[in-house]
């Protein structure tokens, strides 16, 4: 007795020992996307350092994103700033 997890791709499991294996199917279709979510996730935790080439981007770019974190962080560090000027300048009035 088995159950199917994946109908499409033959994978079975085995409720009693509680295995997923093919059914006479290859492997090679979830291998391949588990390489491809390896390497996305890869490219994610990359992106904390912010230094690197990403899998999405052009070439050229390896530090562009301590460039735009510092543009966004002074544009809302601004916003934040006349807004609380604004607040306090109207109070005062």
């Amino acid at each position: 007795m088995y159950v199917q997890v994946l109908p499409e791709y033959g994978l079975i499991v085995d409720p009693m020992v509680g295995v997923v294996t093919s059914a006479g199917e290859s492997l090679a279709p979830i291998l391949e996307k588990v390489s491809e979510l390896e390497a996305i996730s890869g490219d994610l935790v990359n992106m904390l350092s912010g230094k690197g080439n990403f899998l999405a981007s052009f070439p050229g770019r390896e530090n562009a994103l301590p460039a735009a974190g510092a543009m966004t962080a002074f544009w809302y560090g601004l916003a934040v700033g006349l807004f609380i000027a604004g607040v306090f300048a109207f109070h005062l009035i």
